[in-house]
């Protein structure tokens, strides 16, 4: 199952990378944007073809992608840190020398 969810998700970011990149730029530049004709209910209507298509394209994205991880954490139950076990490395030593205590400062009478 996850195999079938992983091919369709490079699928599906192949379709909406080419969906975003076909799209017209809405505004020259974040001062220019001053509600013009391409406001949010204009002339055009709410929205094109094309930004309907890449909203759908985006939720079926989002969507495959929650379900891609729930589906992958249900198959794998261990964590890899969990398979590594026993594996300590050489340039840590197992025991620690032992530290020998400051002399103690003589007491005054």
């Amino acid at each position: 199952m996850t195999s079938l969810l992983l091919v369709t998700q490079f699928v599906f970011t192949a379709i909406l990378t080419v969906a975003v990149l076909l799209q017209k730029s809405s505004s020259i530049g974040l001062g220019a944007y001053s509600g013009s004709n391409e406001s949010l209910f204009g002339a055009k209507g709410p929205a094109g073809f094309l930004a309907k298509f890449t909203f759908a394209i985006g939720l079926l994205f989002v969507v495959n992608t929650l379900a891609l991880g729930y589906f992958y954490n249900t198959e794998k139950k261990d964590s890899i840190a969990e398979q590594i076990q026993g594996i300590v490395p050489s340039a840590i030593p197992s025991t620690l020398p032992q530290t020998q205590q400051a002399p103690q400062a003589p007491k005054a009478e």
